[in-house]
């Protein structure tokens, strides 16, 4: 009972700002039987931070995209904790927990449990930066935001009116400060404030509002969509690795073929993707190359939704294949031998693609692999079949060879032979070498006996990185 006193008291701190304490007025307070949010869909550990925090005399609540996604009757893939306790306050708290950032400083609080580590983030409410000068740049982006403020004014700092909504899980109350819910019902997404403004703020904005619409379904309202066609340009004025969580974001979100259109309509595909450029432009692409990249995104898609993983590497393989296709067979006709042909169409559709968005090494160094490998599925005599098997990104690749025959743009026997090959046992597999042997007309003498064994395979769970098909 003194524990429970003392820090009740503590929550009267004036060096804490209340709730109300804002420039939008209080918020409309909705409750459980109205909002439906349950229970059950909540992480039990976003929900011990904000019990924690509560517990020290501090506001705590789930914010943003968990918000919308647990009123729209969807687990949210990640949990996002506000609270006016300061990062460092934050931090003192928890025991796994360290700051991160420098723009925007936020603490990430780990819990392991019997699956993957999760990672609750913690941000501290934002001030608004009218007049705050120094804070940014002649274009109006935010540079520096660690200016604590109030809640209202943290959700008036928000992008979108159905992501500045906080919901409490000791009193299972959502405050709604923007008409968020109210968005929701009509399936509209609405900037808060002057989109104009929003944007120059944080150009990364742009490409949220986009993954939303293609992930929702909803309808950008007019305000909100006509000022991206005159402002996209900024976007190149975020740093790199923004630039590349956000692009991955929205190739990831599920709805990935649905986002890239959405990116075409509000014309801010220009220079992200030299794919994106050209599989957009249905003038200037093929149709197999079209073929191809739906349906490795849809493939993507459909394992997202289901909840299985997917590779970055083999998802960026995948978009600038049919760059690199092109630039392979240019190489070729001018007269280079086939595999240091290849090697140059990485190097320069690589190169180019820099110019735009930079990927990171890891995911170059797997995309290059994915690529090198699919030469070699044409061999397939001798111990060549049995050596690329054991090759640790063969999952990738093979996967990779099926998305090009099932795009037309490889013989789809090709496939159809790996996929024997990899199921049958020693003998069979020998069989199925003599009859690509007689197919190719190759009259050499048969492979040397050895001893027979089943080929291992590299499963997904072997290899890293999974595969997206």
């Amino acid at each position: 009972m003194i524990t429970k006193f003392i820090k009740r008291i503590l929550r009267r701190d004036p060096m804490v700002r209340p709730t109300h304490a804002n420039n939008s007025g209080a918020p409309k307070r909705i409750p459980k039987k109205t909002h439906r949010i349950d229970p059950h869909l909540l992480s039990k550990n976003a929900v011990k931070v904000t019990h924690t925090l509560q517990q020290a005399g501090y506001e705590a609540f789930i914010v943003g995209g968990a918000v919308r996604d647990l009123v729209l009757g969807i687990g949210p893939k990640d949990f996002d904790v506000a609270t006016n306790a300061t990062p460092e306050q934050v931090q003192k708290l928890f025991r796994k927990a360290r700051l991160i950032g420098r723009r925007f400083q936020i603490v990430h609080v780990t819990f392991f449990g019997k699956g993957h580590p999760e990672i609750i983030e913690v941000s501290t409410f934002r001030a608004l930066l009218e007049n705050a000068g120094d804070h940014l740049a002649e274009s109006g982006r935010i540079l520096h935001d660690n200016v604590w403020g109030s809640q209202g004014e943290d959700a008036a700092r928000r992008d979108l009116s159905i992501n500045a909504m906080y919901y409490d899980p000791s009193t299972e109350t959502v405050l709604d400060y923007h008409g968020g819910m109210a968005d929701i019902q009509k399936k509209t997404l609405r900037m808060i404030g002057d989109a104009a403004k929003r944007y120059r703020e944080d150009p990364i904005r742009m490409l949220r509002a986009i993954r939303f619409a293609a992930k929702t379904g909803f309808t950008l309202d007019e305000a909100t969509r006509a000022p991206i066609a005159k402002l996209g340009k900024l976007i190149h004025d975020v740093p790199q690795a923004r630039l590349f969580d956000e692009i991955l974001k929205l190739l990831m979100s599920g709805y990935s073929w649905a986002a890239i259109q959405g990116l075409r309509d509000a014309g801010l595909h220009h220079g992200l993707l030299p794919l994106l450029d050209h599989i957009l432009d249905e003038k200037a692409t093929s149709k197999e190359a079209n073929e191809f990249v739906h349906l490795a995104l849809d493939s993507t898609d459909k394992r997202i939704q289901s909840g299985k993983s997917v590779s970055a590497g083999f998802l960026f393989a995948t978009l600038l294949w049919p760059e690199l296709l092109k630039n392979w067979k240019k190489n070729i006709a001018g007269g280079m031998a086939n595999i240091p042909a290849l090697h140059e169409a990485m190097d320069e559709t690589i190169a180019k693609q820099s110019n735009g968005m930079t990927i990171q090494r890891r995911f170059e160094s797997d995309m290059r692999e994915i690529w090198a490998m699919q030469p070699r599925f044409e061999k397939r005599v001798g111990r060549y079949p049995y050596r690329l098997i054991e090759s640790p990104r063969f999952r990738a690749g093979y996967d990779f060879l099926l998305l090009r025959c099932a795009a037309g743009e490889q013989n789809s026997s090709l496939g159809d032979w790996w996929t024997s090959f990899i199921d049958s046992d020693a003998a069979g597999q020998d069989e199925l070498m003599a009859s690509a042997k007689n197919e190719s007309g190759n009259a050499s003498s048969a492979p040397k006996k050895r001893r027979r064994r089943k080929a291992k395979i590299n499963t997904p769970a072997e290899s890293a990185p999974e595969s997206a098909n």
